[in-house]
């Protein structure tokens, strides 16, 4: 079985569950903040009770770029995987509930810079050097190459896979490798349940 590049999705269950959801997630999107910490605190815990090994679950990272600070927000979490691949979701907790930070409206008056620093400091809440992640952040001064950061190739991908498979908006839900529009971000534990019980 041929597995996605790493940094292109991030799993929670056993790759060889027979059900895939995939959750196309934008960091600064309230709806991706929605849904993420419903699955988070209360879906993916009842799938684990109750149909282990029967789902696995990818976190797709969807860069919405009308958000000015969302390609950099995006990359301190590759940033931090690359450090510590333990720490993913870790950091994504802590993401989605700074969420605010990294509007539009916040950051009108920072440079990419600042906030590519005040994402490493955030690092270090879930015990990464938040050195070595503004290290792999800064895109670097000098000759105009344009190469981007040393993040920059990992994002690519996140980046492909969503616009290969037509993902425009986040939260947008995928099972078994199919769009399925009819699930909410509002959707309560309860509907999760039936959902997921009517997909066996």
């Amino acid at each position: 079985m041929a597995l996605a590049p790493q940094f292109v999705g991030h799993r929670m269950g056993s790759v060889f569950a027979p059900h895939t959801l995939e959750v196309y997630l934008d960091y600064v999107c309230p709806f991706s903040a929605k849904i993420y910490k419903k699955i988070r605190q209360e879906v993916w815990p009842y799938i684990q009770d109750t149909y282990p090994d029967k789902f696995q679950l990818i976190f797709r990272q969807q860069v919405q770029p009308w958000h000015a600070s969302s390609t950099v927000v995006h990359e301190a979490a590759i940033a931090v995987e690359k450090i510590d691949d333990k720490k993913f979701f870790e950091f994504s907790d802590v993401l989605f509930e700074n969420q605010r930070e990294y509007f539009d409206e916040a950051l009108e008056n920072k440079t990419r810079r600042e906030v590519a620093q005040e994402l490493s400091k955030l690092a270090e809440k879930v015990g990464v050097s938040s050195d070595k992640v503004l290290e792999l952040l800064v895109n670097g001064t000098g000759e105009a190459k344009n190469v981007g950061n040393k993040v920059t190739n990992d994002l690519k991908l996140c980046i492909r896979i969503g616009r290969q498979n037509g993902i425009h908006v986040s939260p947008t839900v995928l099972l078994d490798g199919l769009k399925d529009d009819s699930i909410s971000s509002g959707w309560e534990l309860d509907q999760w349940k039936e959902y997921l019980k009517s997909k066996l």
